[in-house]
């Protein structure tokens, strides 16, 4: 049998495997279950198609896999990097995912709140109309607040306490043990990324060439602070070692895939005004995030 047959063998006999299978099915058929035929979520331009929705996440989610299997391909001969070793011993271990996962819960739930109470929006990982389409325009004051709170209190804060605690940025998966390698990981992943959102979307290609230029530069320097730092630096660079410490390799890498969605459920679409309201919000966060985690 193939290398790759072999690991995917034992992935798909692994107990985390299935229990993320199982309950992946689990959270789609619910999804369809509690829309009842409409979406009441203002996530969708057709409300009318929550079924359209879970079909596009799991076909996203198989794309992925394929674009993890590319990488795999591309990184062949690196040796997998132990996490584990990255991490203290399994007690503070434990303890730091649990108080990061506390300070990062207290600092959605503010974000959401001044948000809401100054904007009108919650300030979420991702900016509204980042993702599902915008229903107003958002002020410069908003987008640098936004900004400025996700990258000093879910980026900049934890890395300097962690750095603090006595962690090397290697130990915080910030150095490169192959910069050519990962250099090749980042562009092809990139260039994908790009033919999808330029080419199959093509809503980029009908702005003018300054919208393009001048609008794509501020978008990514905004949503560098806003979005990429947080996620790398709160999941990423400090929970995914902790991880590797406390479970298997496989139970670590879907936690991983899972704290992805975790960090988003006060996106600006997510409702909590009523329990159907709020288990779809978080089962339709969990169906947009978890491919990409």
């Amino acid at each position: 049998m193939s290398s790759f047959g072999s690991k995917l063998g034992y992935l798909v006999h692994h107990r985390s495997f299935q229990v993320a299978l199982v309950l992946w099915v689990v959270i789609g058929l619910a999804a369809v279950a509690l829309c009842d035929g409409t979406m009441p979520l203002p996530i969708e331009s057709h409300p009318d198609k929550p079924i359209a929705m879970v079909v596009s996440s799991s076909i996203a989610l198989l794309f992925l896999v394929l674009e993890i299997r590319l990488v795999g391909l591309i990184t062949r001969r690196r040796a997998l990097p132990d996490l584990a070793r990255r991490a203290p011993e399994r007690s503070v271990a434990l303890r730091e995912t649990i108080a990061l996962w506390l300070y990062g819960a207290l600092v959605l739930l503010v974000g959401r709140l001044v948000g809401l109470h100054y904007f009108g929006d919650s300030i979420a990982i991702h900016l509204k109309g980042s993702l599902v389409g915008a229903t107003r325009m958002q002020s410069p004051e908003e987008v640098y607040t936004w900004a400025a709170y996700n990258g000093i209190l879910l980026a900049l804060i934890p890395y300097v306490v962690f750095r603090m605690r006595g962690y090397s940025n290697q130990q915080l998966n910030l150095t490169s043990s192959n910069l050519k390698s990962d250099m090749t990981v980042i562009a092809v992943v990139l260039a994908i990324g790009c033919f999808i959102d330029l080419v199959l979307d093509g809503n980029f290609l009908k702005l003018t060439p300054h919208q393009q230029i001048a609008g794509g530069l501020l978008s990514f320097i905004f949503h560098f602070f806003g979005t990429g730092l947080p996620v790398m630096i709160f999941i990423y660079s400090i929970l995914m070692p902790r991880y590797a410490k406390l479970v298997s390799p496989v139970t670590a890498f879907l936690l991983g895939a899972a704290s992805y969605p975790a960090i988003h459920v006060f996106e600006s679409w997510t409702r909590y005004d009523s329990p159907v309201h709020s288990t779809l919000s978080v089962i339709v966060v969990f169906l947009i995030f978890f491919p990409p985690g």
